[in-house]
């Protein structure tokens, strides 16, 4: 069975950093393609970026592009989110998912229906 668990949320000032840190148990982490969502107050779940499981492939949304930055290290069954020039509009519940579908190795998907399985969540608050 696998398990997610996300860490690294956090009160942070506009203009800051952080890193978010899914740690995976069970399962074989690096047959999977891995995302990061996420879901503001008041607002619907969106996607945030993904990471094919040979990392060859990233995705981001236009939102976070060239501020976030996803990896993983599939020796240590970890995925991170480096989140920086940190917005408010950031604000948000951040989530990790699992799309346990076998895809090629660029495979990186975007859509929420793709992701079979989520943790429970990290909260990022970004506010002066």
């Amino acid at each position: 069975q696998v398990h997610l668990g996300e860490s690294g949320g956090g009160l942070v000032q506009p203009g800051g950093s952080l890193n978010l840190t899914c740690a995976v148990s069970g399962g074989t982490f690096n047959r999977y393609a891995m995302g990061w969502l996420r879901q503001a107050p008041g607002k619907k779940r969106e996607f945030v970026a993904a990471i094919s499981r040979t990392a060859v492939s990233t995705v981001y949304s236009d939102s976070v592009k060239d501020r976030f930055t996803i990896s993983r290290d599939n020796t240590k069954n970890m995925l991170w989110l480096q989140m920086h020039n940190l917005k408010p509009e950031d604000t948000a519940v951040y989530y990790c998912a699992v799309d346990f579908a076998a895809g090629d190795s660029s495979y990186a998907p975007t859509a929420q229906r793709a992701y079979d399985l989520w943790g429970q969540g990290t909260e990022v608050t970004v506010s002066s």
